[in-house]
C-alpha cells in the first residue's frame, strides 16, 4: 500500500511538472480535448530512462515575452536533436481536432514520440551571476510541443531588469543567458519608455540584421512585432533564397525552427522582452479561400485544421500569454506601462474579420469596402477595443499607442493599383466603417495622444491621424488630427514598390504618394529595416532605420528620418519651418521637405559611422 501511495506521489508530482509549462495548455487549457492531454503523455511514459544532458541542446536560445509589473513569460527549446520534424506528410482519418503537430504515433519512425520527459530547471535573478534569485521552477517538455517550454516567472518587481537562464535538470548543461524586464505598475510614474518595432521577416529575401541592431545599441526597453514573424512559403514561392544561402526548409512544420535559430533572431529574443501579435502568413491561410479548389490544390487540408494548427504552434514557439482560455483564437490584449501609455494589441488579420481582398476578389471588396456592416476584428473585439481607448483615457494614461498588422490611414496608392480599385483593400481601407467606428470613439469621447503603429506594407509610412471627409484638416499644420500614425518597413520582405527597385525609382512613388494624399507626411520605399519610439510624457519621438543590405549578416544602419508628438498637439510637430521631420530625411519623400542623401552609416557594434556604398540592399 505504501508502495502505491509512493507511486502516485510521483505520478502527481509528474503531471505537475507537465502542467507548469504553459505549452501543454494550447490552445484551451479549460477544455483538454482541445489541447494537449497530460495525463495521456504521463502514461506514455514507460519508465525509459531520461535522455542524459549531453544528448539535449537548447537549439533556439531563449526569449521572454508579454511582460506584466509581477510577472514576465519565459520560453526555450531544449531537445534531442537540432530538427525533429523530418516530413511534411498529410494526415487523413480520424485524430483530434487539435492533435500535436506532426501526428506522433509509435509506428511513424521519422518522428516517433518522446517516451520519457525532458526534464528542465529555471530560474530569474537580478544579477547576471544569478545568485540573487527572485523566482525558480521545474516543468516538463516532450515531442508533444515539439520540446518548446514556455513557464511564466512570478513575483517579480515593477519596471525591473531581470536575468534568467534554464538547465536540463540535474546537470549543469545551461541555455545561454537571457534578460527581461517587467512593465511598470499602472500608476507608477515612468518618465521614458523605449520600443523596437519590426514587421515581415521573410528568411529567404535577406538577414535579419535589424533584430540585432537595438540590442548592441541598448537603446530601447522592449520589442513589438507586429506580424508576418515568420513566412509559410516554400522555397520560390515568395523568395528565392539560393544565392545567399537562405532556403526555406520544405516542410511548413520546419520552417519555424528554422527562424527561430537565426543568430540575429536569437540575439534579440534573448535580450530584450517581446509583444508580438499574428498576421495572415503565421497561420498558413494567407492564400487560401476555404473552397474545394483550395483543399485540393493545398494538400487536402483544410483551412480550418491548418489555421487550428497553426494557432497551436504560435502559442508553442513565442513567449505570449493566452490571454483568455476560452477562447483560443484571441491574441488582441493590452499592457498597462505605467502611467506614461496603454499599449493596445490588434489582431486585424485573424479574429472574426470579413471577407478581405485576395487579389482574385478586389474589386468586390472595393465596392462593399463602406459596408455598415464589415469588420476587421469582429464586434467582440471592435467593442473591447474602443473600451480600451475610453478607460485609457479615463485612467489619464498620457498615450495611447495601438499596435495594427496593417496601415490604418487611407493611402491611394493608384500608381501601384490603378484608378479602379486605388486602395489597399487588404488593409484598413477595406473596413472603412470599422475605421469610421474607432475615429467616432476618438473624436466623441475627445480621446488625443494617439499613436497607432502598422507593419505588413513592407514600407514606411507617417501620416497624421485625421477622419477625412467628416473633419476639418489642415496638412501644413496638422489641425483637426486626433493623433499619428508610424507605420514601418519590413525586417527582410521586399519592397511593394517592386524587388531590387532601385532608390530613384523608389523615390519618384514616395513622391507621387504624398501629393495623392493629404495626410501622409513621408514615404519611403527603399529600405528594409524597423523604427523605434522614445516615449515620455511631454513627447514621442520616431526614429526610422534603413540597411543598407541585408544579403549578407552585417550590423550597419542608416538613420532615415526623426519625428516629433507633442503631447496634446494630436499631429506631427512642423517646427518653425512648418515642416515635419525636421524638414530633411535622408530617403524616401517628405511633404514640404528635402531629401537629403548622405549614406552615412551606423556600425551598431562600434558606434563609429562611415559612409556606405552597397549597391543591392536586397536579393
Amino acid at each position: 500500500m505504501l508502495q502505491l501511495l509512493a507511486f502516485l506521489s510521483l505520478a502527481g508530482a509528474a503531471v505537475a511538472s507537465y502542467a507548469s509549462n504553459l505549452n501543454y495548455r494550447s490552445p484551451s487549457h479549460n477544455h483538454p480535448a482541445l489541447g494537449v492531454s497530460i495525463h495521456k503523455v504521463n502514461k506514455r511514459n514507460g519508465g525509459s530512462a531520461p535522455y542524459d544532458a549531453s544528448q539535449l541542446n537548447f537549439t533556439h536560445g531563449v526569449a521572454s515575452g508579454d511582460p506584466y509589473p509581477h510577472s514576465v513569460i519565459l520560453w526555450t527549446r531544449c531537445a534531442p536533436m537540432a530538427d525533429d520534424v523530418n516530413n511534411n506528410s498529410t494526415v487523413s482519418g480520424y485524430v483530434p481536432l487539435f492533435n500535436p503537430v506532426p501526428i506522433q504515433n509509435d509506428t511513424d519512425e521519422h518522428t516517433p514520440p518522446s517516451t520519457a520527459p525532458i526534464c528542465l530547471n529555471f530560474k530569474i535573478a537580478t544579477d547576471k551571476a544569478l545568485a540573487r534569485v527572485v523566482d525558480a521552477g521545474t516543468a516538463y517538455t516532450s515531442s508533444d510541443i515539439d520540446y518548446t517550454l514556455k513557464v511564466e516567472a512570478q513575483k517579480l518587481a515593477p519596471y525591473t531588469q531581470y536575468y534568467y537562464q534554464f538547465n536540463v535538470c540535474g546537470s549543469n548543461k545551461t541555455s545561454p543567458l537571457g534578460r527581461t524586464k517587467t512593465t511598470p505598475a499602472p500608476n507608477d510614474l515612468v518618465t521614458k519608455i523605449g520600443l523596437a518595432v519590426y514587421s515581415c521577416s521573410n528568411f529567404p529575401f535577406g538577414f535579419f540584421n535589424a533584430y540585432g541592431n537595438p540590442v548592441r545599441k541598448d537603446s530601447v526597453d522592449y520589442v513589438l512585432h507586429l506580424g508576418d514573424y515568420i513566412y509559410e512559403y516554400k522555397n520560390g514561392d515568395y523568395g528565392w533564397g539560393q544565392s545567399i544561402n537562405r532556403i526555406p526548409l520544405p516542410g511548413r512544420l520546419q520552417r519555424p525552427l528554422q527562424a527561430h535559430a537565426r543568430l540575429m533572431t536569437i540575439i534579440d529574443r534573448t535580450i530584450f522582452t517581446l509583444v508580438g501579435e499574428a498576421d495572415d502568413i503565421q497561420d498558413g491561410s494567407a492564400a487560401l479561400n476555404n473552397t474545394e479548389a483550395s483543399f485540393i490544390s493545398d494538400g487536402g487540408i483544410s483551412v480550418d485544421q491548418r489555421k487550428m494548427n497553426a494557432v497551436r504552434a504560435y502559442f508553442e514557439w513565442m513567449p505570449i500569454r493566452q490571454v483568455e482560455m476560452d477562447d483560443n483564437l484571441r491574441i488582441w490584449r493590452s499592457f498597462s506601462i505605467g502611467s506614461l501609455l496603454d499599449l493596445i494589441m490588434l489582431d486585424t488579420r485573424q479574429y472574426d474579420r470579413d471577407i478581405t481582398d485576395l487579389y482574385w476578389n478586389t474589386h468586390y471588396v472595393h465596392e462593399i469596402s463602406n459596408d455598415a456592416g464589415r469588420s476587421m476584428m469582429g464586434s467582440r473585439q471592435e467593442n473591447w477595443f474602443y473600451n480600451q481607448l475610453i478607460e485609457s483615457a479615463q485612467r489619464k494614461a498620457t498615450w495611447r499607442v495601438i499596435g495594427s498588422q496593417t496601415v490604418f490611414s487611407r493611402i491611394n496608392e493608384s500608381l501601384a493599383y490603378g484608378n479602379v480599385d486605388p486602395l489597399d483593400y487588404d488593409a484598413w481601407d477595406g473596413y472603412q466603417s470599422n475605421r469610421n467606428r474607432t475615429f467616432n470613439t476618438l473624436y466623441s469621447h475627445k480621446i488625443g495622444n494617439n499613436i497607432v503603429i502598422s507593419g505588413d506594407s513592407h514600407a514606411n509610412w507617417v501620416s497624421d491621424l485625421i477622419w477625412l471627409d467628416n473633419e476639418p484638416y489642415d496638412p501644413a499644420t496638422g489641425k483637426g488630427a486626433i493623433g499619428v500614425e508610424f507605420a514601418g518597413s519590413a525586417v527582410s520582405s521586399p519592397s511593394p514598390a517592386g524587388h531590387n527597385i532601385s532608390i530613384a525609382a523608389a523615390n519618384n512613388a514616395s513622391t507621387f504618394l504624398i501629393g495623392a494624399n493629404r495626410e501622409l507626411q513621408w514615404s519611403e520605399l527603399y529600405y528594409r529595416g524597423y523604427f523605434e519610439l522614445h516615449i515620455g510624457h511631454d513627447s514621442v519621438n520616431a526614429s526610422y532605420f534603413g540597411l543598407p543590405t541585408i544579403i549578407n549578416r552585417n550590423p550597419d544602419e542608416i538613420s532615415l528620418a526623426n519625428f516629433t508628438v507633442l503631447s496634446g498637439a494630436n499631429a506631427l510637430y512642423r517646427g518653425s519651418s512648418g515642416v515635419t521631420g525636421g524638414g530633411v530625411v535622408e530617403n524616401g519623400a517628405l511633404k514640404g521637405g528635402k531629401t537629403v542623401q548622405t549614406n552615412s552609416t551606423n556600425d551598431t557594434t562600434t558606434g563609429l559611422y562611415f559612409i556606405s556604398h552597397e549597391n543591392v540592399e536586397d536579393i
